[in-house]
């Protein structure tokens, strides 16, 4: 009974070590930034590890000659490369944190980040 109680007082410990590993990556996850780009570099965004758009920059030769379609489809190219690269990076983050293990619950977490399958 003692073992048991012994082995549940480790697994609480590892769960609380495990949580704040968790904050220290959703941390770094809001200071990572990766970008994407399109149209040979002329559309460029960046994103956060949270896969928030935080810039976008366009070569003003774009503004003068290109259709209005065509910009917004490059600017929808580069941001769905820059949040899989995030994506990536995020899910890199979260296998330092868990070793590799695959902890119940863990893929409704990941799912959370868009990182589950």
């Amino acid at each position: 009974m003692f073992k048991g109680l012994a082995n549940l007082g480790s697994m609480m410990k590892q769960a609380a070590e495990m949580q704040g590993k968790m904050e220290e990556m959703q941390e770094n996850l809001k200071k990572l930034r990766v970008s994407g780009s399109a149209g040979g570099g002329m559309v460029n965004v960046e994103v956060n590890g949270q896969f928030q758009a935080i810039g976008c920059k366009i070569d003003p030769s774009l503004l003068q000659d290109t259709d209005q379609e065509m910009l917004e489809d490059l600017i929808v190219s580069a941001m769905n490369q820059a949040v899989e690269k995030a994506k990536l990076q995020a899910a890199e983050e979260m296998n330092k944190v868990t070793g590799g293990i695959d902890l119940p619950g863990m893929q409704d977490m990941l799912s959370k980040f868009g990182l589950g399958g």
